[in-house]
């Protein structure tokens, strides 16, 4: 079993303070197959300090050497992206070549994307004879979760990097060894002492004090609305910045407009990769009440065709959720849909018959949902697609609306149409007709879902301070 042992703090690979030890388990076999060193506080202390130390001559850095840090960066990244794959999927489950391509390919693009709105961003422009200037916001403390581990790393630490700030980065101590890795990345480039430090440990423990921290001045955190409320609150006695990306219940609305049949084939799919397990899944698809039986049907047929098994089978659509917790919580959701009167279409409770270990989860589409129901209302994260109908326009916004999250809605018809209906929605991402990712794009939610944006120009707005020098120009 691979040992991680120590943290990146100041440049160099040290010791913990305390000898505490986490296995990581293999969703796949439910065993473990690596173990990390689990930090204390004082081990988030001494990274905090070294960040601190390091804010001062890398906050003044200028422009071409961030950047080109940045492009040695993602050469390295490149370079490594299939054993960054290979080891994400070793410990949350993601298939494979689904792992390398899209799960370490996403860091790629975000750093990729960071580049580009580096070389056109407005660091400093003249305002009259007032002299505006974005500067590093100071010390960040960030936290990430294991769904999309490099997707959430990249996505801060690039444009952290970008604008001058210094860091300290808690991953998820479910899937923590992609961020080592990265750590290795970052050290090869020559990224200067004390910029990035990363500390393994649990969110009670080095999250709370990353929260926390009078010297920390900003934390972005990315996970569950409950865990986010505990960062606000931590975070609140010393007025840092709080940026953060939380949870979803992401309405698909197909319009009577739309291919219902490719509408539904597609709203399946999407809301079952990564086996359920994204914050912006399409989980409930909303289809027009004369419809329904035709969804239904549809549905049933995509949901059967989705292959689960091991990540290392080619053939394999999804593999398992990402810890027993998890897989309970799904059994628990699944349960509670069916006692409350859902149309259950297809998958249920328990793992698949052809399976008989790993968190493996079966496809599970419940029709004539409403929205009151537990199923359309709390966040599952696992393979659980709901359908509910609505008769006119009016009604299936007020319904896509009814959720206390805001982060992600998808929306399928003529593209006037669904242009239209798009203004509609309170989310902070629409997605039009199965459209394809950007990352450019701002990617944040309303409501419940979270505060900042992240990706492109607006992720390096997040870490920066604005300061007017009046007189500049005089």
């Amino acid at each position: 079993m691979d040992q991680y042992l120590k943290f990146y703090i100041d440049g160099a690979w040290v010791e913990p303070v305390g000898t505490s030890r986490l296995p990581v388990i293999d969703p796949a076999t439910e065993q473990p197959f690596a173990e990390i060193a689990m930090g204390s506080a004082a081990d988030a202390e001494r990274a905090i300090a070294a960040a601190r130390r390091a804010f001062p001559s890398f906050s003044l850095t200028s422009h071409a050497q961030r950047l080109a840090l940045l492009e040695r960066i993602l050469e390295i990244l490149t370079r490594r992206r299939d054993e960054l794959g290979d080891v994400i999927s070793r410990e949350m489950g993601a298939p494979l070549q689904m792992a390398r391509n899209e799960q370490a390919g996403i860091g790629i693009a975000h750093f990729t994307q960071t580049i580009r709105a580096m070389q056109d961003f407005p660091f400093e422009y003249m305002q009259g004879t007032t002299r505006i200037v974005h500067e590093p916001i100071g010390v960040v403390g960030m936290i990430t979760p294991w769904n999309w581990p490099i997707n959430q790393i990249a996505c801060k630490v690039a444009p952290a990097l970008a604008t001058g700030c210094t860091m300290v980065l808690k991953p998820s101590e479910i899937a923590p060894v992609n961020a080592i890795l990265f750590a290795e990345i970052l050290h090869e480039a020559g990224v200067p002492r004390g910029v990035f430090n990363l500390v393994n440990g649990d969110g009670p423990t080095v999250g709370a004090v990353l929260a926390s921290h009078p010297d920390v001045d900003m934390v972005s955190f990315t996970g569950s609305t409950r865990a986010g409320i505990s960062v606000a609150e931590a975070a609140a006695p010393t007025v840092k910045r709080v940026h953060q990306e939380l949870g979803g219940k992401s309405p698909n609305v197909v319009l009577r407009s739309a291919d219902l049949d490719a509408a539904v084939r597609a709203g399946v799919s999407r809301c079952f990769a990564n086996s359920g397990q994204s914050c912006n899944a399409p989980t409930r698809l909303l289809v027009p009440e004369e419809s329904m039986d035709r969804a239904i049907d549809v549905a049933r047929e995509a949901a059967d065709g989705i292959r689960v098994g091991s990540p290392m089978d080619a053939s394999t659509d999804i593999g398992p959720v990402v810890s027993q917790v998890q897989f309970d919580k799904i059994q628990t959701l699944i349960r509670k849909g069916i006692e409350e009167g859902a149309t259950l279409v297809a998958g249920g409770p328990d793992r698949p018959a052809h399976l008989n270990a790993g968190y493996y989860v079966r496809p599970t589409v419940f029709a004539r949902v409403t929205n009151d129901m537990t199923i359309a209302r709390e966040e599952i994260f696992g393979p659980v697609l709901s359908i509910l109908g609505y008769g006119s326009e009016d009604e299936a916004a007020e319904i896509a609306n009814d959720t206390p999250y805001g982060l992600a809605s998808y929306i399928q018809g003529e593209p006037e149409e669904a242009r239209a209906f798009a203004r509609r929605l309170r989310t902070g991402i629409v997605r039009l007709n199965s459209s394809a990712w950007d990352g450019a794009a701002p990617f944040g939610g309303y409501k419940q879902s979270g505060n900042g944006r992240e990706y492109g120009t607006f992720g390096l707005h997040e870490f920066t301070e604005i300061k007017g020098i009046v007189g500049f120009g005089d």
